[in-house]
């Protein structure tokens, strides 16, 4: 019985969690952009970072890497920082949430590939 159980819960878990972290396939690839502006927020943690950035008047959630590749690849948390400027690449969400996934970005005018 308690093998039943156990394996009902997972059977209804795993896809609760895959639901929960957004997939790729809500961004529209064919509709690459560029936003610049001041960081109003940051995140630099798993499973990935993330900003919030001021550009034209609007402010636009940028979905970027897991903060191992970051920092591998040379970009820190202090480089995204509050009040820093940044210039993101990458694709904006199909729904029209001002929302983008970054590919690379250019902080302290360095530029860091993410994907």
């Amino acid at each position: 019985m308690r093998i039943a159980t156990a394996a009902a819960f997972l059977a209804l878990a795993i896809p609760a969690v895959a639901y929960a972290h957004h997939g790729w396939s809500s961004y529209d690839a064919s509709r690459p952009m560029v936003v610049t502006g001041p960081v109003v927020s940051s995140t630099y943690g798993n499973p990935h970072g993330s900003l919030e950035i001021r550009h034209e008047g609007a402010l636009w959630s940028v979905v970027l890497a897991p903060p191992s590749r970051m920092t591998a690849r040379g970009l820190s948390a202090d480089m995204i920082a509050e009040g820093r400027e940044v210039t993101v690449e990458g694709y904006p969400r199909k729904d029209g949430t001002p929302e983008i996934r970054a590919e690379r970005i250019t902080a302290e005018g360095k530029t860091i590939e993410l994907r």
